[in-house]
């Protein structure tokens, strides 16, 4: 929910929250191999302004993805089910896995 410390002079939320937002979806969505996995890039459009007290959705859709790199589109809406911002980000797997394996 957007709060009023999350506006601009204009009354919009910053575009760095949108951002955080979409780039948290982006990172859940690159990491779901437990292979970690890095923002090699990312860009946004801003479509709508989102306001205090909307309620934001980030829908993250993996589009592309081979042993190393994948790419991502990420929706952020509000409430009403509007597009706010449009993101899309390019991944890359490092070595290691996020979940550790487990010796016994």
């Amino acid at each position: 929910t957007v709060r009023p410390d999350m506006v601009n002079g204009h009354g919009m939320c910053h575009g760095g929250i949108v951002f955080a937002l979409a780039d948290s979806a982006f990172a859940v969505a690159c990491n779901t191999y437990d292979a970690v996995t890095v923002a090699a890039a990312a860009s946004i459009d801003f479509l709508a302004p989102a306001r205090v007290n909307d309620e934001l959705t980030a829908q993250a859709r993996e589009l592309w993805r081979s042993r190393r790199s994948g790419i991502y589109e990420i929706v952020v809406s509000n409430q009403r089910g509007e597009s706010i911002a449009l993101f899309r980000g390019r991944s890359h797997s490092t070595s290691g896995q996020i979940v550790p394996a487990v010796t016994t």
